[in-house]
């Protein structure tokens, strides 16, 4: 039972994803070094805490890992930063 939270937690960190990089569209091209900052930090504490036990602190690292590799694929794109 515990999988389904967590497939849910995983899905709702895409839509969370999706909508801090649509709200913060004008940002994301100024903070693609930090997103990409996000994506290796989390990586690495997410593993080190899975290594150590702590599972739930490796899913909080999931969360920000996926939130912040969508911000970094998003800012790359020339449609989705065009500010209208």
């Amino acid at each position: 039972m515990d999988w389904a939270y967590y497939l849910i937690f995983l899905v709702v960190s895409v839509a969370a994803g999706y909508l801090i990089a649509w709200l913060s569209r004008d940002e994301l091209i100024v903070g693609r070094k930090w997103f990409q900052g996000l994506v290796i930090a989390s990586f690495v504490l997410g593993l080190g805490f899975l290594l150590f036990g702590y599972y739930s602190g490796s899913w909080l690292c999931l969360f920000i890992l996926v939130v912040s590799w969508i911000s970094y694929v998003k800012s790359k794109d020339k449609k989705w930063t065009k500010v209208k």
